[in-house]
């Protein structure tokens, strides 16, 4: 991608507008905004185009606005993913740009480069590039039943979902997997398989996700992770994520191999 500097807006500028400060985003009327710079009231600010969506410029603005910045989780059942991947690009770059405003070594100012999406300084020619962080995310099934655990974080929302967790230096993602379903739950799994990914901006990670079997052990729950984890049946399931999420996906695709093990067991 040919990275372009931040430039001073004239007004002229149109495109949609990605504003984002402090791991928020500016979504009046719940939606990232269109149009003309000026009519938005966006003259004079610094903003950096970073891609286009929906064949028009997007641009991030770091700028804290008054009312409406709001987590971008309300954009993940928009009809096209698209649009949350490029607001996750915005959150973090904007952060990446507020925690890299000097050189780590040598304490000197850092610069915008124009040739990759990193931070650079003239003084010692050290970059910067922004941290993403490798995690796991996997759904067990065990014969017509899922594991489903809410965690400390969701116990408020009472939502359920699979397990996940970050990939620890000198691990393979499978490795990661067994460790954490190991961590959280104490049991072991087999027949683990890749699935897919998602950038998950909350602040930086990028999910890789997994379905596996169950193998063996008694569920003993990691109270410093999870508040309750047990097995359902797919068919009565507890409150889980909006579609949009890979925990969803996860959970979907775990439904239809359920529902094809009864069918095999009926046979």
């Amino acid at each position: 991608m040919n990275i372009q500097q931040q430039i001073n807006l004239n007004g002229n500028e149109t495109g949609y507008w990605f504003v984002s400060k402090n791991g928020r985003l500016w979504l009046p009327n719940g939606e990232v905004p269109v149009g003309n710079a000026s009519q938005l009231g966006f003259t004079n600010l610094l903003a950096q185009p970073i891609g286009e969506w929906n064949g028009q410029t997007a641009w991030l603005i770091c700028h804290e606005m008054k009312t409406a910045m709001s987590s971008i989780r309300s954009l993940l059942d928009h009809t096209e993913q698209s649009l949350f991947y490029m607001a996750g690009r915005a959150v973090q770059l904007s952060e990446f740009y507020r925690s890299h405003k000097y050189c780590g070594y040598c304490g000197h100012e850092m610069h915008i480069s124009t040739t990759e999406w990193c931070c650079m300084c003239h003084n010692c020619n050290e970059r910067y590039y922004p941290q993403i962080s490798p995690s796991i995310i996997v759904a067990i099934r065990n014969k017509n039943n899922i594991l489903l655990a809410k965690h400390v974080r969701h116990n408020q929302d009472n939502l359920y979902t699979v397990l996940a967790g970050f990939t620890e230096i000198g691990e393979t993602m499978e490795m990661a997997v067994k460790r954490e379903v190991f961590e959280e739950a104490k049991i072991t799994i087999k027949n683990i398989r890749y699935v897919g990914s998602q950038p998950w901006p909350f602040p930086n990670s990028l999910m890789m996700a997994y379905l596996a079997d169950y193998e063996s052990g008694e569920i003993q729950v990691d109270t410093s992770e999870l508040v309750e984890a047990n097995w359902y049946h797919y068919s009565q399931l507890p409150k889980i994520p909006e579609y949009g999420t890979i925990a969803r996906r996860l959970i979907e695709d775990t439904i239809i191999l359920c529902r094809e093990y009864e069918e095999y067991c009926h046979d």
